[in-house]
Protein backbone atom coordinates (compact mmCIF):
# COMPACT_ATOMS: atom_id res chain seq x y z
CA UNK A 1 0.00 0.00 0.00
CA UNK A 2 1.12 3.88 -0.46
CA UNK A 3 2.48 5.39 2.35
CA UNK A 4 0.33 6.98 4.71
CA UNK A 5 0.60 10.98 3.98
CA UNK A 6 2.16 12.99 7.09
CA UNK A 7 0.59 16.60 5.95
CA UNK A 8 -0.84 17.35 9.27
CA UNK A 9 0.48 20.91 9.63
CA UNK A 10 0.99 21.52 6.12
CA UNK A 11 0.34 24.63 3.93
CA UNK A 12 -3.53 23.90 2.23
CA UNK A 13 -3.58 24.17 -1.11
CA UNK A 14 -6.27 24.36 -2.89
CA UNK A 15 -9.40 21.52 -3.86
CA UNK A 16 -8.66 21.63 -7.35
CA UNK A 17 -4.57 21.30 -7.21
CA UNK A 18 -5.45 17.93 -5.39
CA UNK A 19 -4.29 14.84 -7.79
CA UNK A 20 -5.41 11.68 -6.59
CA UNK A 21 -5.27 8.14 -7.79
CA UNK A 22 -8.28 7.23 -10.02
CA UNK A 23 -10.76 4.47 -9.25
CA UNK A 24 -8.94 2.36 -12.39
CA UNK A 25 -5.72 3.32 -10.55
CA UNK A 26 -6.91 1.72 -7.52
CA UNK A 27 -7.55 -1.57 -9.58
CA UNK A 28 -3.71 -1.94 -10.85
CA UNK A 29 -2.75 -1.41 -7.07
CA UNK A 30 -5.06 -4.55 -5.64
CA UNK A 31 -3.39 -6.94 -8.33
CA UNK A 32 0.15 -5.52 -7.43
CA UNK A 33 2.20 -8.30 -5.79
CA UNK A 34 5.65 -8.34 -4.13
CA UNK A 35 6.77 -11.07 -6.57
CA UNK A 36 4.24 -10.19 -9.41
CA UNK A 37 4.64 -6.28 -9.77
CA UNK A 38 1.96 -4.33 -12.26
CA UNK A 39 4.96 -2.27 -13.92
CA UNK A 40 5.35 -2.09 -17.38
CA UNK A 41 8.92 -1.65 -19.62
CA UNK A 42 9.46 -0.04 -23.24
CA UNK A 43 13.34 -1.26 -24.06
CA UNK A 44 14.35 1.73 -26.64
CA UNK A 45 17.41 0.10 -28.36
CA UNK A 46 20.01 2.68 -29.61
CA UNK A 47 22.05 2.53 -32.90
CA UNK A 48 25.53 1.22 -33.74
CA UNK A 49 27.93 3.24 -32.77
CA UNK A 50 25.97 4.78 -29.32
CA UNK A 51 28.36 6.37 -26.91
CA UNK A 52 26.26 6.90 -23.75
CA UNK A 53 27.61 8.20 -20.93
CA UNK A 54 25.61 8.03 -17.19
CA UNK A 55 25.81 11.18 -16.29
CA UNK A 56 25.21 12.84 -19.44
CA UNK A 57 21.57 10.69 -19.11
CA UNK A 58 20.30 11.41 -15.60
CA UNK A 59 21.30 15.29 -16.86
CA UNK A 60 18.95 15.15 -19.82
CA UNK A 61 15.86 12.73 -18.39
CA UNK A 62 16.24 15.23 -15.47
CA UNK A 63 15.56 18.06 -17.25
CA UNK A 64 12.77 16.68 -19.55
CA UNK A 65 10.68 14.31 -16.67
CA UNK A 66 10.28 18.67 -15.23
CA UNK A 67 7.52 18.57 -18.16
CA UNK A 68 5.95 15.21 -16.61
CA UNK A 69 5.12 16.30 -12.99
CA UNK A 70 4.30 12.76 -12.17
CA UNK A 71 7.59 11.54 -12.53
CA UNK A 72 8.29 13.29 -9.72
CA UNK A 73 5.34 12.61 -7.55
CA UNK A 74 4.91 9.89 -4.74
CA UNK A 75 1.54 8.26 -3.90
CA UNK A 76 0.85 8.60 -0.46
CA UNK A 77 -2.58 7.49 1.44
CA UNK A 78 -4.92 10.00 2.75
CA UNK A 79 -5.75 9.49 6.60
CA UNK A 80 -9.04 8.25 7.42
CA UNK A 81 -12.00 10.11 5.61
CA UNK A 82 -9.61 11.94 3.58
CA UNK A 83 -10.26 9.78 -0.01
CA UNK A 84 -8.37 8.24 -2.27
CA UNK A 85 -4.37 8.01 -2.38
CA UNK A 86 -2.72 11.04 -3.18
CA UNK A 87 -0.59 12.18 -5.69
CA UNK A 88 2.53 14.72 -4.01
CA UNK A 89 5.42 15.95 -5.08
CA UNK A 90 8.32 14.28 -3.68
CA UNK A 91 10.76 17.02 -2.10
CA UNK A 92 13.75 14.51 -1.62
CA UNK A 93 13.18 13.49 -5.37
CA UNK A 94 16.75 12.76 -6.36
CA UNK A 95 17.37 11.53 -9.87
CA UNK A 96 20.12 9.11 -8.85
CA UNK A 97 17.77 7.00 -7.22
CA UNK A 98 16.05 6.52 -11.14
CA UNK A 99 18.27 6.48 -13.77
CA UNK A 100 20.90 4.08 -13.23
CA UNK A 101 23.42 2.02 -15.78
CA UNK A 102 24.19 -2.04 -15.99
CA UNK A 103 26.44 -3.69 -18.51
CA UNK A 104 24.89 -6.42 -20.43
CA UNK A 105 26.30 -9.94 -20.76
CA UNK A 106 28.42 -11.14 -23.26
CA UNK A 107 27.66 -11.85 -25.91
CA UNK A 108 25.42 -8.37 -26.11
CA UNK A 109 22.71 -10.04 -28.40
CA UNK A 110 19.14 -9.49 -27.99
CA UNK A 111 18.81 -12.70 -26.18
CA UNK A 112 21.30 -11.50 -23.22
CA UNK A 113 19.55 -7.78 -23.72
CA UNK A 114 15.91 -9.20 -23.16
CA UNK A 115 17.70 -11.00 -19.91
CA UNK A 116 18.86 -7.70 -18.45
CA UNK A 117 15.46 -6.05 -19.06
CA UNK A 118 13.39 -9.29 -17.43
CA UNK A 119 15.48 -8.79 -14.10
CA UNK A 120 14.84 -5.03 -14.31
CA UNK A 121 11.13 -5.24 -15.12
CA UNK A 122 10.55 -8.06 -12.05
CA UNK A 123 11.95 -5.86 -9.66
CA UNK A 124 9.98 -4.07 -7.44
CA UNK A 125 10.00 -0.42 -7.84
CA UNK A 126 10.61 1.27 -4.20
CA UNK A 127 6.71 2.53 -2.95
CA UNK A 128 8.42 5.43 -1.38
CA UNK A 129 9.43 7.10 -4.44
CA UNK A 130 8.06 8.22 -7.56
CA UNK A 131 7.35 4.63 -9.13
CA UNK A 132 9.70 4.70 -12.14
CA UNK A 133 13.57 3.80 -13.37
CA UNK A 134 15.36 3.97 -16.46
CA UNK A 135 18.35 2.01 -16.82
CA UNK A 136 21.48 2.54 -19.14
CA UNK A 137 22.16 -1.06 -20.82
CA UNK A 138 26.07 -0.37 -22.25
CA UNK A 139 28.36 -3.44 -24.33
CA UNK A 140 26.09 -4.63 -26.25
CA UNK A 141 26.98 -6.27 -29.26
CA UNK A 142 28.13 -3.72 -32.64
CA UNK A 143 28.97 -0.84 -30.02
CA UNK A 144 24.80 -0.73 -29.72
CA UNK A 145 23.33 0.50 -26.23
CA UNK A 146 19.26 0.57 -25.02
CA UNK A 147 17.43 2.57 -22.23
CA UNK A 148 15.05 0.24 -20.67
CA UNK A 149 12.12 2.34 -19.02
CA UNK A 150 10.21 0.71 -16.40
CA UNK A 151 6.83 2.99 -15.14
CA UNK A 152 4.41 0.97 -12.18
CA UNK A 153 1.18 0.82 -13.70
CA UNK A 154 -0.69 3.00 -11.32
CA UNK A 155 1.29 6.00 -12.86
CA UNK A 156 -0.03 5.49 -16.37
CA UNK A 157 -1.71 2.80 -18.78
CA UNK A 158 -0.25 1.86 -22.00
CA UNK A 159 -1.02 5.16 -24.04
CA UNK A 160 -0.03 7.17 -21.31
CA UNK A 161 3.21 5.39 -20.80
CA UNK A 162 3.50 6.00 -24.43
CA UNK A 163 3.27 10.06 -23.74
CA UNK A 164 5.76 9.88 -21.15
CA UNK A 165 8.24 8.29 -23.48
CA UNK A 166 7.51 10.92 -25.89
CA UNK A 167 9.00 13.61 -23.34
CA UNK A 168 12.24 11.81 -22.48
CA UNK A 169 13.46 11.79 -26.31
CA UNK A 170 15.15 14.25 -28.15
CA UNK A 171 13.00 16.91 -29.57
CA UNK A 172 10.53 17.14 -26.39
CA UNK A 173 9.89 20.13 -24.44
CA UNK A 174 11.39 21.06 -21.71
CA UNK A 175 10.44 23.74 -18.61
CA UNK A 176 11.16 25.61 -16.19
CA UNK A 177 11.87 24.21 -12.24
CA UNK A 178 9.84 27.06 -10.54
CA UNK A 179 6.93 25.14 -9.38
CA UNK A 180 8.89 22.11 -7.55
CA UNK A 181 8.02 21.13 -4.84
CA UNK A 182 4.64 22.09 -4.19
CA UNK A 183 3.33 21.64 -0.58
CA UNK A 184 1.18 18.49 -0.08
CA UNK A 185 -2.45 19.65 0.75
CA UNK A 186 -3.11 19.21 4.32
CA UNK A 187 -6.02 17.19 6.11
CA UNK A 188 -8.95 19.44 6.08
CA UNK A 189 -8.25 20.08 2.35
CA UNK A 190 -7.97 16.57 1.77
CA UNK A 191 -11.38 15.81 3.75
CA UNK A 192 -13.22 18.76 2.47
CA UNK A 193 -11.89 17.36 -1.07
CA UNK A 194 -13.29 13.94 -0.57
CA UNK A 195 -16.53 15.29 0.74
CA UNK A 196 -17.58 16.97 -1.73
CA UNK A 197 -16.59 14.71 -4.21
CA UNK A 198 -18.87 11.98 -2.54
CA UNK A 199 -21.88 14.48 -2.37
CA UNK A 200 -21.10 14.94 -6.68
CA UNK A 201 -21.17 10.71 -6.56
CA UNK A 202 -24.65 10.91 -5.50
CA UNK A 203 -25.78 13.05 -8.50
CA UNK A 204 -24.23 11.08 -10.91
CA UNK A 205 -25.95 7.58 -9.44
CA UNK A 206 -28.52 7.46 -12.51
CA UNK A 207 -25.73 7.83 -14.93
CA UNK A 208 -23.60 5.60 -13.59
CA UNK A 209 -26.07 3.23 -13.06
CA UNK A 210 -26.30 3.46 -17.10
CA UNK A 211 -22.62 3.29 -17.47
CA UNK A 212 -22.88 0.47 -15.25
CA UNK A 213 -24.67 -1.83 -17.96
CA UNK A 214 -22.69 -0.83 -20.81
CA UNK A 215 -19.66 -2.24 -18.88
CA UNK A 216 -21.31 -5.33 -18.00
CA UNK A 217 -21.80 -5.82 -21.65
CA UNK A 218 -17.91 -4.76 -22.54
CA UNK A 219 -16.88 -7.28 -19.82
CA UNK A 220 -18.77 -10.30 -20.25
CA UNK A 221 -20.40 -9.52 -23.94
CA UNK A 222 -23.70 -11.78 -23.20
CA UNK A 223 -21.56 -14.34 -21.35
CA UNK A 224 -19.01 -16.70 -22.87
CA UNK A 225 -17.58 -19.94 -21.07
CA UNK A 226 -14.34 -20.12 -19.92
CA UNK A 227 -11.46 -21.65 -21.27
CA UNK A 228 -10.55 -25.34 -21.25
CA UNK A 229 -7.98 -26.07 -18.22
CA UNK A 230 -4.95 -26.52 -19.96
CA UNK A 231 -1.14 -26.00 -18.29
CA UNK A 232 -1.62 -22.22 -19.96
CA UNK A 233 -3.19 -21.07 -16.48
CA UNK A 234 -1.15 -22.49 -14.12
CA UNK A 235 0.23 -19.98 -10.77
CA UNK A 236 3.71 -18.29 -11.67
CA UNK A 237 6.50 -17.48 -9.89
CA UNK A 238 8.46 -14.01 -9.93
CA UNK A 239 10.96 -14.84 -12.63
CA UNK A 240 10.37 -14.02 -16.23
CA UNK A 241 11.83 -14.88 -19.68
CA UNK A 242 11.48 -12.39 -22.91
CA UNK A 243 11.33 -13.05 -26.89
CA UNK A 244 10.40 -11.23 -29.68
CA UNK A 245 8.50 -11.59 -32.97
CA UNK A 246 8.50 -8.86 -35.58
CA UNK A 247 6.59 -8.51 -38.90
CA UNK A 248 5.92 -5.48 -41.41
CA UNK A 249 3.52 -3.16 -40.20
CA UNK A 250 2.47 -2.49 -43.49
CA UNK A 251 1.90 -6.40 -44.68
CA UNK A 252 0.06 -6.57 -41.33
CA UNK A 253 -2.56 -3.50 -42.23
CA UNK A 254 -3.01 -4.72 -45.57
CA UNK A 255 -3.84 -8.30 -44.92
CA UNK A 256 -6.04 -6.70 -41.83
CA UNK A 257 -8.05 -4.28 -44.86
CA UNK A 258 -8.38 -7.32 -46.48
CA UNK A 259 -10.78 -8.87 -43.82
CA UNK A 260 -12.16 -5.74 -42.69
CA UNK A 261 -9.95 -6.77 -39.59
CA UNK A 262 -7.60 -5.07 -37.03
CA UNK A 263 -3.78 -5.06 -36.44
CA UNK A 264 -4.97 -6.98 -33.32
CA UNK A 265 -7.11 -9.30 -34.91
CA UNK A 266 -3.88 -10.07 -36.82
CA UNK A 267 -1.88 -10.81 -33.90
CA UNK A 268 -4.80 -12.74 -31.76
CA UNK A 269 -4.92 -15.19 -34.98
CA UNK A 270 -1.12 -15.65 -35.14
CA UNK A 271 -1.33 -16.28 -31.13
CA UNK A 272 -3.96 -18.47 -31.00
CA UNK A 273 -2.07 -20.66 -33.28
CA UNK A 274 1.09 -20.52 -31.76
CA UNK A 275 -0.75 -21.42 -28.45
CA UNK A 276 -2.20 -24.53 -29.82
CA UNK A 277 0.62 -25.38 -31.05
CA UNK A 278 2.71 -25.44 -28.17
CA UNK A 279 0.13 -27.21 -26.35
CA UNK A 280 -0.32 -29.95 -28.94
CA UNK A 281 3.93 -30.53 -28.49
CA UNK A 282 3.06 -30.89 -24.74
CA UNK A 283 0.80 -33.60 -25.52
CA UNK A 284 -2.33 -31.55 -24.96
CA UNK A 285 -5.28 -30.89 -27.21
CA UNK A 286 -7.01 -27.67 -26.23
CA UNK A 287 -8.46 -25.68 -29.76
CA UNK A 288 -10.11 -22.75 -27.76
CA UNK A 289 -9.21 -20.08 -25.69
CA UNK A 290 -10.15 -16.69 -24.32
CA UNK A 291 -7.97 -13.69 -24.58
CA UNK A 292 -8.18 -10.47 -22.66
CA UNK A 293 -7.69 -7.16 -24.77
CA UNK A 294 -7.19 -4.25 -23.02
CA UNK A 295 -10.14 -1.67 -24.28
CA UNK A 296 -8.42 2.10 -24.16
CA UNK A 297 -10.88 4.58 -22.78
CA UNK A 298 -9.06 7.62 -24.70
CA UNK A 299 -7.27 7.90 -28.07
CA UNK A 300 -4.44 10.08 -26.34
CA UNK A 301 -3.30 11.34 -23.32
CA UNK A 302 -1.37 14.14 -22.30
CA UNK A 303 1.82 14.48 -19.45
CA UNK A 304 -0.71 16.35 -17.06
CA UNK A 305 -3.28 13.45 -17.09
CA UNK A 306 -1.98 10.04 -17.17
CA UNK A 307 -3.38 7.45 -14.71
CA UNK A 308 -5.62 4.30 -16.36
CA UNK A 309 -8.23 4.79 -18.46
CA UNK A 310 -8.77 1.19 -19.63
CA UNK A 311 -11.01 -1.73 -19.48
CA UNK A 312 -11.36 -5.19 -20.47
CA UNK A 313 -12.69 -6.89 -23.52
CA UNK A 314 -12.69 -10.87 -23.52
CA UNK A 315 -12.38 -12.33 -27.22
CA UNK A 316 -13.05 -16.27 -27.38
CA UNK A 317 -10.71 -17.73 -30.31
CA UNK A 318 -10.56 -21.29 -32.37
CA UNK A 319 -8.23 -22.47 -34.16
CA UNK A 320 -10.79 -24.04 -36.93
CA UNK A 321 -10.06 -23.88 -40.52
CA UNK A 322 -7.00 -22.45 -42.34
CA UNK A 323 -5.53 -18.82 -40.36
CA UNK A 324 -7.27 -16.38 -42.96
CA UNK A 325 -10.28 -18.41 -41.92
CA UNK A 326 -9.60 -17.95 -38.37
CA UNK A 327 -8.96 -14.14 -38.72
CA UNK A 328 -11.95 -13.71 -40.53
CA UNK A 329 -13.77 -15.42 -37.86
CA UNK A 330 -11.73 -13.57 -35.01
CA UNK A 331 -12.21 -10.11 -36.84
CA UNK A 332 -16.25 -10.88 -36.57
CA UNK A 333 -16.02 -12.33 -32.73
CA UNK A 334 -13.69 -9.19 -32.06
CA UNK A 335 -16.01 -6.49 -33.89
CA UNK A 336 -19.35 -8.03 -31.99
CA UNK A 337 -17.76 -7.60 -29.08
CA UNK A 338 -15.62 -4.02 -29.40
CA UNK A 339 -17.53 -1.08 -26.91
CA UNK A 340 -19.34 1.57 -28.49
CA UNK A 341 -17.92 2.93 -25.38
CA UNK A 342 -14.57 1.81 -24.26
CA UNK A 343 -13.48 1.36 -20.95
CA UNK A 344 -16.05 1.29 -18.98
CA UNK A 345 -15.35 -2.68 -17.54
CA UNK A 346 -13.07 -1.19 -15.35
CA UNK A 347 -16.26 0.44 -13.29
CA UNK A 348 -16.97 -3.11 -12.61
CA UNK A 349 -13.82 -4.74 -11.95
CA UNK A 350 -12.64 -2.18 -9.48
CA UNK A 351 -14.57 -2.61 -6.90
CA UNK A 352 -14.31 -5.98 -6.86
CA UNK A 353 -11.08 -6.49 -6.90
CA UNK A 354 -10.24 -4.13 -4.29
CA UNK A 355 -13.17 -5.83 -2.57
CA UNK A 356 -11.28 -9.41 -2.92
CA UNK A 357 -7.76 -7.33 -1.99
CA UNK A 358 -8.97 -5.70 1.80
CA UNK A 359 -10.11 -9.41 2.51
CA UNK A 360 -6.59 -10.93 1.50
CA UNK A 361 -8.06 -13.35 -1.06
CA UNK A 362 -7.08 -11.54 -4.14
CA UNK A 363 -4.07 -13.58 -4.90
CA UNK A 364 -6.16 -16.55 -4.38
CA UNK A 365 -8.50 -15.11 -7.00
CA UNK A 366 -6.44 -14.40 -9.41
CA UNK A 367 -4.19 -18.01 -8.84
CA UNK A 368 -7.27 -20.17 -9.63
CA UNK A 369 -9.03 -17.70 -12.36
CA UNK A 370 -10.70 -19.74 -15.50
CA UNK A 371 -11.84 -16.99 -17.39
CA UNK A 372 -9.05 -15.94 -19.90
CA UNK A 373 -6.38 -18.23 -21.38
CA UNK A 374 -3.77 -15.13 -21.92
CA UNK A 375 -3.78 -11.28 -21.86
CA UNK A 376 -2.61 -9.70 -25.29
CA UNK A 377 -1.86 -5.36 -25.18
CA UNK A 378 -1.72 -3.30 -27.99
CA UNK A 379 -0.40 -0.02 -28.83
CA UNK A 380 -0.15 2.12 -31.66
CA UNK A 381 3.56 3.57 -31.47
CA UNK A 382 5.40 6.21 -33.14
CA UNK A 383 5.26 6.00 -36.99
CA UNK A 384 9.05 7.48 -37.61
CA UNK A 385 12.33 7.09 -35.74
CA UNK A 386 13.43 9.04 -32.57
CA UNK A 387 16.47 9.67 -30.99
CA UNK A 388 17.55 9.60 -27.64
CA UNK A 389 20.71 12.24 -27.09
CA UNK A 390 21.00 11.95 -30.90
CA UNK A 391 21.34 8.11 -30.96
CA UNK A 392 19.10 6.70 -33.19
CA UNK A 393 16.25 4.63 -31.04
CA UNK A 394 16.23 1.85 -33.79
CA UNK A 395 13.22 -0.15 -32.10
CA UNK A 396 11.32 0.22 -29.12
CA UNK A 397 9.99 -3.24 -27.21
CA UNK A 398 6.93 -3.68 -25.17
CA UNK A 399 6.79 -5.21 -22.11
CA UNK A 400 3.82 -6.20 -20.31
CA UNK A 401 2.83 -7.42 -16.96
CA UNK A 402 1.89 -11.19 -16.51
CA UNK A 403 0.27 -12.19 -13.42
CA UNK A 404 -2.19 -14.88 -11.37
CA UNK A 405 -2.05 -18.00 -13.33
CA UNK A 406 -1.62 -16.45 -17.03
CA UNK A 407 1.87 -18.07 -17.94
CA UNK A 408 1.97 -16.34 -21.12
CA UNK A 409 0.80 -12.64 -22.17
CA UNK A 410 1.81 -10.73 -25.26
CA UNK A 411 2.72 -7.31 -25.71
CA UNK A 412 2.33 -5.58 -29.04
CA UNK A 413 3.58 -2.49 -29.85
CA UNK A 414 4.24 -0.95 -33.62
CA UNK A 415 7.01 1.61 -34.34
CA UNK A 416 8.66 2.96 -37.40
CA UNK A 417 7.14 0.59 -39.69
CA UNK A 418 7.52 -2.44 -37.75
CA UNK A 419 5.00 -4.19 -35.42
CA UNK A 420 7.20 -6.07 -32.86
CA UNK A 421 5.14 -8.77 -30.58
CA UNK A 422 6.95 -9.58 -27.44
CA UNK A 423 6.16 -12.53 -25.79
CA UNK A 424 6.45 -12.70 -21.73
CA UNK A 425 6.46 -15.53 -19.79
CA UNK A 426 7.43 -17.45 -16.41
CA UNK A 427 10.18 -19.88 -17.27
CA UNK A 428 9.09 -22.42 -14.90
CA UNK A 429 6.06 -22.61 -16.25
CA UNK A 430 6.69 -22.15 -20.06
CA UNK A 431 10.51 -23.83 -20.40
CA UNK A 432 9.62 -23.85 -24.49
CA UNK A 433 9.25 -20.23 -24.83
CA UNK A 434 11.86 -21.08 -27.85
CA UNK A 435 8.91 -23.00 -29.73
CA UNK A 436 6.65 -21.00 -28.80
CA UNK A 437 8.35 -17.61 -30.27
CA UNK A 438 8.83 -19.87 -33.32
CA UNK A 439 5.43 -20.88 -33.85
CA UNK A 440 3.99 -17.02 -33.41
CA UNK A 441 6.72 -15.89 -35.96
CA UNK A 442 6.41 -18.70 -38.69
CA UNK A 443 2.10 -17.59 -37.37
CA UNK A 444 2.78 -14.23 -38.54
CA UNK A 445 5.08 -14.50 -41.51
CA UNK A 446 2.29 -17.12 -43.19
CA UNK A 447 -0.23 -15.06 -42.54
CA UNK A 448 1.14 -11.79 -44.07
CA UNK A 449 3.17 -13.23 -46.99
CA UNK A 450 0.49 -15.55 -48.89
CA UNK A 451 -1.94 -14.00 -50.94
CA UNK A 452 -5.34 -12.96 -49.65
CA UNK A 453 -8.73 -13.39 -51.03
CA UNK A 454 -11.12 -10.56 -51.80
CA UNK A 455 -10.86 -7.04 -52.08
CA UNK A 456 -10.29 -4.58 -49.05
CA UNK A 457 -13.94 -4.68 -47.38
CA UNK A 458 -13.26 -1.36 -45.10
CA UNK A 459 -10.87 0.77 -43.30
CA UNK A 460 -9.92 -0.79 -39.97
CA UNK A 461 -7.64 1.00 -37.55
CA UNK A 462 -4.77 -0.08 -34.69
CA UNK A 463 -6.88 -2.60 -32.60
Amino acid sequence: MPPRILAAGARVRSRASIERAGPTDLMQLAGDFPDSPMQVTAILVLGTGTAMDLTAVRDVIGRRIRAVPRLRQRLVRAPFGGGRPVWVDDSDFDIGDHVHAVGCPAPGDEAALLGVAADIMARRLPRNRPLWSATLVTLLSDGRAALVVTLHHVLADGIGGLAVLAHLVDGAPTMPDTAFPRPAPGRRALFLDASGARLRALGHLPARARRLRSAFAELAGGGIPGPPKSSLNRPIGAHRSLAVARVDLARVQRLAHAHGATVNDVVLTAVTGALHAVLRCRGEDVDRFVISVPVAGRRAAIVGHLGNEVGVMTVPVTVAGDPHQRLAAIARTARSRRPADPGLSAALLGPVFRALAWFGIFRWFVDRQHLVTTMVTNLHGPDVRLSFLTAPITEVIPVSPITGNVTVGFAVLSYAGTLAVTVIADPGRCPDLPVLLARLQSGLDLLTTARTPGPASQATDHT
